[in-house]
């Protein structure tokens, strides 16, 4: 059975008429759409960074601000919006910027709980890079708190992981919550 099939039949179960205008072809595009919010499932970290990590004599933070995702909820399938900060310290090698929040949209784009997206990125992060440190705090609001449940619409959820440097020196974790603030 494939995706619109699926999505035909859900929209049956919720007592929907299929074949009303304006459903007709919503299976298709929800099918679609679900596939393009899941994408990073076909992603691997080497195919986002490309090989672009680059020689380097800076060895002080490197920070990507307010980098934008979108993420579905593992739990109940709507989506948690925010912005995610990502620095590293270098050790020899810089990863090209568009690459940092390439990372952070292949793991943003699978279903997820934002603890576990923190993490990913972090570690991915420190994989490709080989850094003294990373560090990466998440904001977001997720609509499964704000449309349903406890409905909290002006709830927001901080995720942090710190690496290396970030987790075992005060100051240079100091200088990065002081910067994404």
């Amino acid at each position: 059975m494939s995706l619109e099939q699926h999505y035909t039949a859900i929209l049956g179960l919720l007592g929907e008429d299929v074949e009303r205008e304006g459903l007709r072809d919503t299976p298709k595009r929800a099918a679609k759409a679900m596939q393009y919010l899941c994408r990073g499932y076909a992603q691997s970290l080497e195919e986002v960074t490309n090989g672009a990590l680059f020689s380097s004599d800076n060895s002080e933070m490197v920070l990507v601000k307010d980098i934008e995702l979108y993420s579905l909820c593992e739990h109940h399938l709507l989506p948690f919006i925010g912005k995610a900060h990502v620095a590293y310290l270098p050790a020899g090698k810089v990863l090209g910027l568009s690459k940092v929040a390439r990372i952070v949209d292949m793991f943003a784009r699978r279903l997820q709980i934002q603890e576990n997206l923190t993490r990913q990125i972090a570690e991915a992060v420190q994989e490709v890079t080989g850094a003294l440190g990373v560090a990466v705090v998440i904001e977001a609001r997720h609509m499964c708190m704000m449309m349903r449940g406890v409905e909290k619409q002006n709830s927001a959820m901080l995720t942090s992981v710190m690496l290396g440097e970030f987790r075992d020196n005060p100051a240079t974790r100091s200088e990065f919550l002081n910067l994404v603030r």
